[in-house]
């Protein structure tokens, strides 16, 4: 069992950065497709990026609205993956949910159900 942990949420002005990360203390991310979910004040969890090295297509994938400003990345030798966010807009803000997958297919990876484990969140707020 998986059990993952977020760190680096916080209060950032607009245009700023900030990086999260995404560990699993004793556990290899090797089978795992991992991503990133949030949840916007009063709405459903959305997509935000996934990475799974293990397909053929290997390339990090991004939901429209963060592509080019967010990067998806991993550090196996530290087992931790990372949320690169950058030029930071007010609706940006949300809780930010790192997840896994086991059974995660370019047909379900939109779909939240279809990860098996998820983070406690972290608060991400982009505010002047």
């Amino acid at each position: 069992q998986v059990q993952l942990l977020e760190s680096g949420g916080g209060l950032v002005q607009p245009g700023g950065s900030l990086r999260l990360a995404c560990t699993a203390p004793g556990r290899s991310f090797s089978s795992y497709a991992m991503g990133w979910w949030r949840q916007l004040p009063g709405k459903e969890r959305e997509f935000v990026a996934l990475i799974a090295w293990f397909w053929s297509q290997s390339s990090p994938y991004y939901a429209d609205s963060v592509k080019g400003r967010f990067t998806i990345s991993r550090d196996s030798a530290n087992n931790t993956m990372y949320l690169q966010m950058n030029s930071l807009k007010p609706e940006d803000t949300a809780i930010y949910y790192c997840v896994a997958g086991a059974r995660i297919t370019a047909a379900n990876m939109y779909t939240a159900g279809a990860y098996d484990r998820w983070g406690q969140g972290t608060q991400v707020t982009v505010s002047s």
